[in-house]
């Protein structure tokens, strides 16, 4: 196969950079009030069965599935679309960084875990003392991953977008963060995921002839 060019691997950064400035503009609107949102949400999960059980669902399972997802697609991409598949692999280093700024992130604020902070009743049991909520790691990784395949394959969006949401707002309904620990968690997971998408490409094809077919 021929090495693509670069306008064909050449990503349009619109679409996500709106999607960063809503995210991080909810987590600065959500801040101001983060202890009733947390409680108005997390308090309703908790005090139902139901509730409880779909917000562990999406809190964890989901995720779990969405990285499953990413590594079908990229097995896909793999004999059917290159291009895609770099843009793919791209994404996940990018995820992985953002997941790694993320506990940088953590450990440089030391925001403390709403349900110690507010010694609320969860859902799930309150992480322990030293496990910092800002931002939120699983937001992060949602985030990433559903970028990348995003990126790779744009018409995912219908889907990716919708089970970020969920896993995002499900942290905050198991009682683990507060509502801005997810909206920024899930704005810096896509905005490294950009940048390394748009940016791992060309060091590859500059540094590595040949590597990117």
């Amino acid at each position: 196969m021929n090495s693509p060019s670069p306008a064909r691997i050449a990503i349009a950064p619109s679409r996500p950079a709106i999607i960063i400035a809503v995210l991080a503009l909810l987590a600065l609107a959500a801040y101001p009030w983060r202890d009733a949102l947390y409680l108005g949400i997390s308090g309703t999960v908790a005090q139902s069965a139901p509730l409880s059980a779909a917000a562990v669902f999406f809190s964890e399972t989901l995720l779990l599935l969405l990285m499953a997802g990413a590594c079908t697609l990229a097995v896909l991409c793999w004999f059917r679309d290159r291009i895609a598949f770099w843009r793919l692999v791209s994404g996940a280093i990018g995820a992985v960084a953002a997941y790694g700024l993320s506990e940088l992130a953590k450990i440089l604020v030391t925001e403390e875990r709403p349900c110690r902070a507010l010694a609320a009743v969860t859902a799930l049991a309150c992480p322990e003392a030293g496990d910092w909520s800002w931002p939120s790691n699983h937001s992060v990784v949602a985030a990433g991953v559903a970028a990348a395949c995003t990126l790779a394959l744009s018409k995912l969006a219908m889907y990716a977008i919708p089970a970020v949401l969920l896993i995002a707002l499900s942290r905050v309904g198991v009682g683990a963060h507060f509502v801005h620990d997810v909206f920024s968690g899930a704005a810096l997971g896509i905005l490294v995921v950009l940048v390394f998408v748009r940016v791992l490409p060309g060091l590859a094809r500059r540094y590595l002839p040949g590597s990117i077919r």
